[in-house]
């Protein structure tokens, strides 16, 4: 059992990174700090899109429009913070 609750931990964990370049990629982006035509940074880009929007598109629906700020990453690691504390400190000690 624990083994199972160490791989759901690292998954979050591994989804937590994968957020904080997604959205430092979109700084630099947004910014022309990287090249946009670079066939590298094109499938780092297409690569970030398509894992994280997938969970982030229902919460940006939902939140409202605050101008060129996204807090859905914000949101979303804030809700994977929650459910790893809440895996950790309330649902394993009653497994195990």
């Amino acid at each position: 059992m624990l083994a199972l609750f160490q791989t759901i931990d690292l998954a979050l964990n591994l989804y937590t990174w994968v957020l904080i370049a997604s959205a430092i990629f979109s700084w630099l982006y947004a910014f022309n700090v990287i090249n946009s035509r670079n066939q590298f940074v094109d499938a780092i880009s297409r690569f970030l899109y398509n894992v994280t929007e997938p969970v982030l598109r229902p919460l940006r629906k939902v939140l409202p429009n605050l101008g060129g700020i996204d807090i859905s990453p914000v949101i979303v690691l804030l809700i994977i913070f929650f459910l790893r504390s809440f895996m950790w400190t309330t649902i394993y000690p009653m497994v195990a």
